[in-house]
This record gives structure tokens, sequence and C-alpha cells, in this order.
């Protein structure tokens, strides 16, 4: 099962650094000060509550190499919900699944969101390799700048479809850094871009978990009538604290989360 495991999240992050360059060089920066590999905490994905392709469709590619449901989460003004999932083995990366609910949207982004799920061939969402799969439905740029006016979240998923959204570096497992403002330090002297929304350090002690993200880098991307510059992936950065049993939180925080979501915003 760990084969599959890693063939997994080997094919996520050979689909995430295609389109977020500034990942694989903040890799290469960190590995150059590291003895070991860098860990990674956990990865994103996002999607609709639209079949085929709601969250526990996506879930189910995770449940079956071993992963369990954690905590639920909700973002009302941003109209997510999500779920995270973890495997047994604790080296094993956690997984952080969000879905829009349409139904609660406008009337024109339902329509809009709809006709374009509606083009997924449901069988394809059970493939291997639909968590790397990118967009299923023809997508032009008016339609993405359309829906970017009312969810930022629903236009990054019709443009990107399925991929990781981010990959996260584990900062328990860094010998050179031990805090995130020094992780947000070394990425600010390279000229790396932090999320400022929530401030530079989401999250704390008391709530056993600080995180940091970039801004998601912004690339070329083909719509069905031209070639746009859009955010496309980040690079996160989390440093877990001990619950009082002694093991480190395995959850999320939801505020935290709520403004790592804004790292793909198109506005940044």
């Amino acid at each position: 099962m760990h084969n599959d495991l890693n063939a997994l999240f080997s094919r996520l992050w050979q689909s995430y650094r295609r389109v977020t360059p500034s990942a694989e060089r903040i890799h290469q920066l960190l590995g150059e000060r590291e003895s070991h590999p860098i860990v990674n905490d956990h990865i994103a994905l996002r999607t609709f509550n639209l079949a085929p392709v709601r969250l526990d469709k996506l879930a189910g590619h995770f449940l079956k190499l071993g992963y369990q449901p954690g905590g639920e989460y909700h973002f009302e003004a941003k109209k997510l919900y999500a779920r995270h999932y973890e495997h047994p083995d604790p080296d094993v990366p956690k997984v952080f699944i969000s879905e829009l609910l349409v139904d609660q949207c406008s009337v024109q982004l339902q329509a809009i969101v709809s006709g374009l799920v509606a083009q997924t061939n449901p069988g394809a969402v059970d493939a291997d390799d639909f968590l790397t799969s990118g967009r299923h439905w023809k997508l032009d740029y008016g339609t993405y700048r359309s829906l970017l006016e009312e969810s930022e979240y629903a236009a990054w998923t019709a443009a990107w479809g399925y991929r990781a959204n981010h990959f996260t570096v584990s900062i328990n497992h860094l010998e050179s850094i031990k805090t995130v403002a020094q992780i947000n330090q070394l990425l600010k002297d390279h000229g790396f871009a932090i999320n400022t929304s929530g401030g530079e350090v989401k999250g704390s002690p008391q709530e056993l978990l600080e995180q940091s993200s970039t801004l998601a880098d912004r690339v070329a991307l083909e719509f069905t009538d031209q070639v746009a510059t859009v955010p496309s992936c980040f690079y996160e950065f989390a440093l877990r604290y001990r619950k009082p049993d002694g093991n480190l939180y395995s959850g999320f925080v939801a505020a935290s989360a709520d403004k790592i979501f804004e790292s793909t915003h198109a506005s940044n």
C-alpha cells in the first residue's frame, strides 16, 4: 500500500510543480540547508459539491489507501465545506479537501458551474489519475472572469480542475529552521511573496498549529479562446505543537485555513 501512496504523491507533486515554479525553487532552497529530505505535512484539493465530483468522490481515492476521516470545517463567508483525512502512519501526509457549496451561490454561478461539471465523464472520477487530471471541461476566459467576480475559489477550481492546490513543508521536520517567522524571513530574503491576509503567521501555539504560505504563482493558462496569466498554486509551511497527551496536533484551524485559501486570489 505504501508503494501506491508513494506513487500517488509523486504524481501529485509532478502535476503541482509543473504549474508552481516557485515551489521547485523553495524546495531546492530548503534542500540545500537540510541533511534530510523535506517532509510534506499535507496537500489540499478543491472541488464543487456537485455529482460526480463531490468531496466524497475525491476522498475515496485516499480512503482506499487506508486514510480515515478527520475533522470537518465550515467557511460560511466563502461558502465552503471541508474535511481532512489522515493515514494511520503519521509519516504519510494528511489531505485537506474542500468543496464549494454551489447551491448557496448566485443563480448565474450555479448555472455556469453546473454546465462545467456536466462535461465530466463520471467514470473519469474513479480513475487512478483523476486527482492529477486537471480540467475536465471547456472554459473560456470570459467565463473565468465572470466566476472570479463572485468566488475566487470557483474561478480557480474551474480554471485548474483536479490537482494539488498546495503542498506543505513540515517545519517540525526541518533542522535549520524552527519557527514560521524564520521560514517567512528566509523566503522574503530570497524574493518570495508571503500571504499577509490575517498576518504573515496564521494560528498560534494555543491553537496547536501555526502556518504561513507564499502567494500563488501567476502562470500562463490556456482557455478555449485565449491564453491568460492567472494564479496557479502556492507553497505552505506548517508548525504543529504537542497536545496534552504528548502527540502532535494533527488537525487544522478553520480561521487560519480561511486566510490560506486567499493565497490564490487574483487580486494579490
